[in-house]
């Protein structure tokens, strides 16, 4: 009888223990209402694991304030799916926070928690880009722009080196573009000071602009910009202007 206890007993810990070890190896996305957003190279990933059934419809709805203004961008494929996703490929310029309007066959509706994009732990993003990591693009681009968008010649290819050679460039400390081709954007004490930045194509053109910036840290997926090549900015502190420089986003990334 005894030894059947102690067998009993060690059985009990040897499950719980497999249990504790199962948890701190799950890598599953979080549960509804519950859901992941991560901000990965050049979009935004939704995970989420569902034990919903009969199921319509699931809405992704995306908003730059958290508390309103949510709007329907899209709807995943198979809402019945125990593990889902979705990815957002053309996110916008700020903090972008998500809801899921989940609907079923029945009428009934519910809506999950809310979740701001959150940079991805797993992607090394640190590394600020400097010209030396991108002038072999950046010669590619302008040979390109030379050939009127056809294949350069060698003679095109090498007019394009010499101008890039030329070129004096260092990355902001402001606003720059990192190793996965997002840019960051980190102004000092942001919450205090009233940051406006603008993005302009090289011929001046007007892009978009973030009319407060609230967060000292910030990212901006690449797809925003929807080419690569150089880009110039503004940003103002207060209506005064703060730094007028520009960035390159290279087509191809380091990671």
């Amino acid at each position: 009888m005894k030894q059947l206890t102690r067998f009993f007993i060690v059985a009990v810990v040897i499950i719980i223990a497999s249990a504790f070890t199962g948890q701190a190896q799950n890598t599953n996305p979080p549960v509804l209402p519950a859901f992941s957003a991560l901000i990965k190279t050049g979009k935004i990933q939704l995970d989420f694991i569902s034990g919903f059934r009969d199921v319509a419809q699931i809405g992704v709805q995306r908003s730059l304030d958290s508390a309103q203004y949510f709007y329907t961008i899209g709807y995943v494929n198979n809402p019945n799916d125990y593990r889902n996703s979705y990815s957002d490929n053309k996110p916008l310029p700020g903090s972008n926070y998500y809801r899921l309007l989940v609907t079923f066959n029945s009428g009934r509706y519910l809506y999950t928690k809310i979740m701001l994009a959150v940079p991805d732990s797993t992607i090394d993003a640190g590394q600020k880009l400097q010209l030396a990591d991108v002038k072999e693009q950046m010669v590619a681009a302008a040979a390109k722009q030379s050939a009127g968008g056809a294949t350069p010649t060698v003679a095109e290819t090498k007019e394009a080196e010499k101008k890039v050679e030329k070129i004096v460039w260092h990355p902001s400390n402001y606003v720059y573009t990192t190793a996965d081709g997002n840019i960051n954007i980190k102004l000092p004490d942001a919450a205090g000071k009233k940051y406006e930045v603008k993005f302009f194509e090289p011929d001046g053109s007007f892009l978009f602009e973030i009319k407060e910036v609230k967060e000292p840290f910030l990212i901006l997926e690449k797809a925003i910009f929807l080419h690569s090549g150089w880009f110039n900015f503004e940003i103002y502190e207060s209506g005064k202007p703060y730094e007028k420089w520009n960035l390159f986003i290279p087509l191809n990334y380091k990671n």
